[in-house]
């Protein structure tokens, strides 16, 4: 049987190795993919940490990675809806496709959700198994560095279009990678007036860098309320996107929002106090929890985005490593000293 390399969380515990295992074979309704290009995400930080969050998911062994795109080299004999050669991005989330969610056009909430790299084997590898229903194709000549950030792309994408923000003022509170592609995203959908908050140096710079168009704030040395409340009239941001999983900047985004504005929560983190009477209620303040993409509206709408030309996610990448430099480039990612890294087979 044919070989790959892989990088494997082998056990509980920090740390993966990269190791040599077979190629799978593709069951039924499954797709081999060539991997071309895959990128790393804070799950998989999350993962060769082994946190908290890995321990309650992941049950080792098992490939990492969830970001990818590649070629297909086979099919299984069920397979309809694409062929081999087709270049693909993957979407993370695996529907069931039985449940009320899925037959109600939510299969990214699916009630029996199953998420590649973590319940599944991943793409840090030569080859992946992908199920069909998780297939974007591209066009064949489509650069697979850019399919391989259009999953994390579309969580950004998801938070700012989940309602309307073409002439409304929007603030994207924490600018990580996908912090930045909501930056691009609300600049390319037509927003009035942009925010990017964020407090780490690096990202700080490379939001300015990417956005010129952008006002780039740094709540721990400007006063965020004054430069905002200064320029929406008085009045307060039209949106709210959260993407930082700080309490503290999740209770931000309701104290300087406008009465009838939108907040959309995406970051992920932990408790917060809010008071509903006058962050929510007398304001009649719009809220909605976001994950994922929606399959696959929120697809067509970055692809949308791109066509236009107004924004190109590559701009996010910053690094490139060799798949067996794996370990250098997950702790470069975890530094926070980058934004969107790479790792190429």
């Amino acid at each position: 049987m044919a070989k790959m390399r892989a990088v494997m969380k082998m056990g509980p515990g920090p740390g993966a190795e990269l190791v040599e295992v077979d190629v799978p074979e593709p069951g039924p309704r499954d797709l081999l993919v060539k991997v071309k290009a895959a990128a790393i995400c804070g799950t998989d930080i999350h993962i060769n940490e082994w946190t908290d969050y890995a321990q309650a998911r992941v049950k080792p062994p098992m490939i990492l990675g969830h970001e990818y795109c590649g070629e297909l080299v086979a099919v299984g004999d069920q397979v309809r809806r694409v062929k081999v050669g087709d270049l693909v991005a993957t979407e993370t989330h695996i529907p069931c496709e039985r449940c009320l969610q899925c037959m109600t056009g939510n299969m990214h909430i699916c009630e029996d959700m199953q998420i590649i790299g973590v319940h599944t084997d991943g793409a840090f590898a030569d080859y992946a198994l992908l199920p069909e229903s998780c297939a974007w194709v591209l066009s064949p000549d489509t650069d697979p560095e850019l399919g391989a950030v259009l999953e994390p792309m579309g969580v950004g994408v998801h938070g700012v279009l989940v309602d309307r923000v073409d002439g409304r003022s929007v603030a994207v509170f924490g600018c990580g990678p996908i912090g930045l592609f909501a930056v691009g995203t609300a600049l390319a959908a037509g927003a009035s007036q942009v925010f990017a908050l964020e407090i780490a140096p690096y990202r700080l710079e490379l939001a300015r860098r990417l956005f010129p168009e952008a006002l780039v704030v740094n709540p721990l040395k400007e006063e965020v309320e004054g430069i905002i409340r200064e320029r929406t009239g008085g009045r307060g941001l039209d949106v709210s996107v959260e993407l930082s999983g700080s309490a503290a900047a999740t209770r931000q985004c309701f104290q300087i929002l406008r009465k009838g504005g939108r907040v959309s929560l995406v970051g992920l983190g932990g408790d917060v106090t809010l008071n509903p009477t006058s962050d929510i209620i007398y304001r009649e303040a719009k809220v909605y929890g976001v994950t994922g993409r929606v399959m696959w509206e929120t697809w067509y709408q970055m692809m949308d985005i791109i066509a236009s030309g107004r924004f190109d996610p590559r701009q996010v990448i910053t690094h490139r490593f060799p798949l067996e430099e794996y370990a250098q480039a997950l702790a470069l990612a975890k530094s926070g000293q980058a934004g969107k890294i790479l790792l190429l087979p």
